[in-house]
């Protein structure tokens, strides 16, 4: 105990010991002794020497450290000492009073032994499992530790972290320890962790980071809170830029609307502290990271949604209008409205109905331009009012057409101040930036919207008291060729390419201005300095346009005639060279990278990020019409109209298979509703069965009845009057069923003509397809057979009239026997009377039975005739098909010959001119006509040789 009052408690006497070998000596203690007292006393000695001897105690103690935290967990104080003197010599804490160069050396330095230190992942397990010690001594040196190895190596340790078990989930414990000073440390801890690994971001926000962090910001007071806000705010942004997963599940989780709360801002915005101003910076700069162009569009689009209907949108639109805003906070709010706007239809109509709270109220979109073209307003300020004004008139024909309207003549009003009056006025005004600000917002109320820019043309400005008035476009021209700033010629500039572009109107008013074309040939042919150089581009870019969408409404300049002046004073290979300054601007790939115009300072503010877009879509279409001949142009032009046709051929054709798809269903429908029909028929037909047989039942019955009464004839008038009353009930019986057998007959009759009107449509079909088609026999066989079966069914309904006449005669010789009856009854009827009687009804009854026979056949007739019906219709429907095969192979054959006559064509035109060749060289070709000539000259003397002969 002697050896550490020396080190600690005071100087012993004689020669004192180095801090090396004092360092040494205490390793060893650490090392070899057995008690817990001495290793805690040699290890809190080593943590009052970390600091002073920090490269001794590194290289030498923390070995032994490591082994402490490994063997000695039982007591907190001591793994506290060892976790503190770890962190003394690990961290880069930054000293006012230290150099560059000594800074360095100790950066160095934490560097080397954090690497030492996470050579063996198992140290970094072991100070995760020790932050599971709810101890304050040891929980507290540890979260400071391991925040300063990932200061140190955060891409190794968020390695080992991440394959660590619930190694993420320790950590995020942190944030719910009731320590606050644990708390916040844990805040900068996990704000080191998530730097720049999606994956650890992923599971931090799904370990319940946003409602944690959220419900602490909420506690600590929101924008009006401290440091542990700004902690908070930085951790969600590492959590949520650039990470859509995240954003995702920040989205679904409602967590969009709890931000509203933040942006309440009250009347009395006077004396904001600069902690408030940090941290409603930070909550902006989180909602348009939720909102930002680069993020997908679909997720955009949902979170500009959600911002609107929770109210988010308003909330900063008040802060807009709001009266002691700070610059700064106004700026980047007035950027985050912009990014919640930008391409959302229902947000820029809201924002266009904002007004500002003035007297008489404006529209805040005239205040923010008002803003714009003030040239004492802060360069940053001016930069997020165009941000602004380009969001609101991104995708927005609607916006585009109220901002073009505002400068037509019809819609001026001289009492109030509009937005293109201050477009119009920066455009014009002394203010270089000015200029270029309102030449890029009047060129975003043009961009992709045809209409705008021809109503454009109808604008017409007063110059100057006495003189005519001159439309916007020659102004602009006038104003570029008086050779004003660079940045003012540039905005100008572009204004005039995204006019004319896509715009065959705008160009041929360009071109109607005979100054236009010679200055710009004047501008490009010149040789001038390197700030002229993108101006030359420019002209040359504005140029190619004109030749591009000419329509040759000008004779003086159409596209030849452009192509053929630039080959005369510029030179073709001059004019791609000068058109190519313009992206090898050293401004122009920063301006392409996103939408928002940042510039470092005003004089860097010459390109557009829309701009960009339109010259690199333009340059190579310009350069290939540029080197393009006349001839190849009416090649391209044949060969579109080509396309054209081909393309209303195959429209013609779609058309076809959409009609023929339509009766191919009308059809299909109609068969079904027949089969449906068909099977109801049958149904029917079953039904009146089973009522005829019902009806026979009943009349066997009377007919019992009638013949047992007739044997037991007691009197004459009591039989008379019992015979009477039973032929009245069959009479009355019989007429009921001739009634129904008539109704058959009537549905009967309406099945046969339909079925005629069938037969006659197949006979048709039939013979149309027995021309086209080589099967003429078996037509013909066809044709018979349906002609057989419909002299069948015409025979067939004639018995079935004649058997109708005989039911009309049946049924009034069975009245006319009934009203015998009547009448004989009141006398006395004698036995041969009564013989009639019985005769007459003997005779109705036989004739009843044969008509129900008769009636029987014919169904079982009806029945073979639809049968027959259906098996032409198979064979009508089978022919169909061989006759489209047949005109298919037809067409087919035609196309073949076709084909074969082109070739014989070409073959004989490529005999022909090797034939012209061979003449040409000298050499002695026969043609066919010579040929043949030679012949017929052969015969005839063949003939007149055999003639002398004889």
């Amino acid at each position: 105990m002697n050896f550490f009052r020396g080190v600690i408690g005071g100087q012993a006497a004689g020669p004192q010991p180095s801090g090396a070998e004092t360092i040494q000596k205490l390793c060893d203690r650490v090392a070899s002794s057995t008690l817990l007292e001495d290793r805690r006393d040699a290890v809190r000695a080593l943590k009052s020497l970390s600091k002073k001897y920090r490269m001794e105690v590194g290289t030498q103690a923390m070995d032994h450290l490591i082994n402490i935290l490994q063997t000695d967990r039982s007591d907190s104080e001591i793994l506290g000492y060892a976790l503190d003197t770890l962190y003394n010599i690990i961290c880069n804490d930054e000293e006012e009073e230290q150099d560059e160069n000594a800074q360095k050396q100790a950066d160095d330095l934490g560097a080397l032994f954090t690497d030492k230190f996470i050579q063996d992942p198992e140290h970094v397990t072991l100070l995760l499992t020790l932050l599971e010690e709810f101890d304050f001594h040891v929980r507290w040196p540890g979260v400071k530790l391991l925040t300063a190895l990932l200061k140190n190596q955060g891409v190794q340790l968020q390695g080992v972290i991440l394959v660590s078990p619930m190694g993420v989930s320790r950590l995020m414990d942190l944030l719910a320890d009731s320590r606050e000073v644990i708390r916040n440390d844990g805040l900068l801890l996990l704000q080191q962790l998530t730097k720049g690994n999606a994956a650890i971001q992923k599971i931090v926000a799904f370990e319940n980071a946003f409602e944690r962090l959220l419900d602490i910001i909420t506690e600590e007071g929101s924008s009006d809170g401290g440091i542990v806000v700004e902690d908070c705010l930085l951790l969600l942004l590492n959590l949520l830029k650039n990470n859509s997963s995240n954003q995702n599940f920040f989205k679904e989780g409602s967590y969009i609307q709890r931000m509203k709360p933040w942006f309440e801002v009250g009347d009395d915005n006077s004396g904001w502290s600069a902690q408030k101003v940090t941290n409603l910076h930070l909550m902006l700069q989180l909602v348009r990271v939720m909102v930002s162009p680069v993020n997908s569009p679909g997720a955009t689009s949902s979170c500009q949604k959600s911002m609107y209907q929770c109210g988010l949108l308003q909330q900063l639109c008040t802060i807009l209008m709001a009266t002691g805003v700070p610059a700064d906070i106004l700026t980047e709010t007035i950027n985050t409205v912009s990014e919640v706007i930008r391409g959302s239809q229902v947000n820029q109509d809201y924002f266009a109905s904002v007004n500002a709270p003035s007297n008489p109220p404006r529209p805040a979109i005239v205040v923010l331009l008002m803003s714009m073209v003030n040239e004492r307003q802060p360069f940053v300020l001016r930069c997020a009012v165009l941000y602004c004004f380009q969001c609101f008139l991104y995708k927005n024909q609607k916006g585009q057409g109220e901002i073009v309207a505002t400068l037509l003549p019809s819609t001026i009003d001289a009492n109030s101040i509009s937005a293109g009056q201050l477009l119009c006025g920066g455009l014009f005004s002394a203010d270089s930036l000015s200029n270029w600000c309102a030449a890029v917002a009047l060129a975003h109320a043009l961009q992709d919207n045809l209409t705008q820019k021809e109503q454009l043309l109808r604008v017409q400005l007063a110059t100057s008291l006495g003189k005519p008035p001159v439309s916007l476009l020659q102004q602009c021209t006038n104003i570029l060729s008086q050779g004003s700033k660079v940045q003012t010629r540039v905005g100008l500039l572009m204004l005039l390419c995204t006019w004319i572009s896509n715009c065959p109107i705008a160009v041929t008013h360009f071109l109607h201005n005979q100054e236009n074309v010679p200055f710009l040939t004047a501008q490009i042919s010149e040789n001038l300095g390197e700030d002229e150089r993108l101006v030359q581009g420019l002209c040359a870019l504005l140029l190619g346009i004109c030749i591009y969408y000419n329509d040759n409404s000008l004779e003086n300049y159409t596209k030849e005639k452009l192509k053929q002046l630039i080959e005369k004073r510029i030179g073709k290979e001059n004019f791609v060279e000068k058109l190519g300054f313009i992206t090898k601007h050293e401004l122009y790939s920063r301006a392409a990278q996103k939408p928002q115009p940042v510039f470092p300072s005003p004089e860097q503010m010459l390109f557009d990020h829309e701009f960009t877009k339109l010259v690199k879509e333009l340059e190579g279409v310009i350069t290939k019409a540029v080197h393009k001949s006349s001839e190849e142009e009416k090649k391209e032009e044949e060969v579109k109209k080509t396309l054209e046709q081909h393309d209303n051929i195959v429209t013609q054709y779609k058309e076809l298979i959409r009609e023929q798809d339509s009766q191919i269903q009308e059809l299909k429908e109609q068969v079904a509703s027949m089969t449906s029909q068909n099977e109801q028929k049958q149904a029917t037909i079953t039904q009146q069965l089973s009522q005829i047989q019902q009806h026979k039942d009943q009349y066997n019955i009377l007919k019992l009845k009638l013949g047992k009464e007739n044997q037991s004839q007691s009197n004459s008038q009591g039989d008379v009057s019992q015979v009477n009353g039973l032929q009245t009930e069959e009479l009355i019986q019989l007429k009921e069923e001739v009634e129904e057998l008539r109704k058959q007959h009537t549905l009967l009759q309406t099945q046969l003509d339909d079925k005629d009107a069938l037969i006659n449509t197949l006979r048709s079909e039939a013979a149309q397809t027995a021309e086209g088609s080589a099967g003429g026999s078996e037509n013909t066989e066809l044709l018979k057979e349906l002609e057989t079966l419909r002299s069948q069914v015409q025979s067939q309904s004639t018995e079935i009239n004649q058997l109708q006449t005989e039911r009309e005669e049946l049924l009034r010789r069975a009245e006319a026997g009934s009203s015998d009856v009547v009448h004989s009854s009141d006398g006395s009827l004698d036995s041969a009377k009564m013989a009639e009687l019985e005769s007459r009804l003997a005779a109705q009854m036989t004739e009843t039975e044969r008509l129900k026979e008769e009636t029987k056949s014919l169904s079982g007739s009806r029945a073979d005739l639809e049968q027959q019906l259906a098996s032409a219709t198979s064979t009508v429907a089978i022919l169909q098909t061989e006759k489209a095969k047949l005109q298919t192979e037809v067409q087919e054959s035609k196309k073949e010959q076709d084909d074969l006559l082109m070739l014989l064509a070409d073959q004989d035109q490529k005999i022909h001119s090797l034939k012209q060749k061979l003449k040409d060289l000298g050499e002695t070709v026969e043609d066919e006509d010579d040929l043949d000539a030679r012949e017929q000259t052969d015969d005839d003397e063949e003939e007149e040789e055999e003639e002398d002969e004889d």
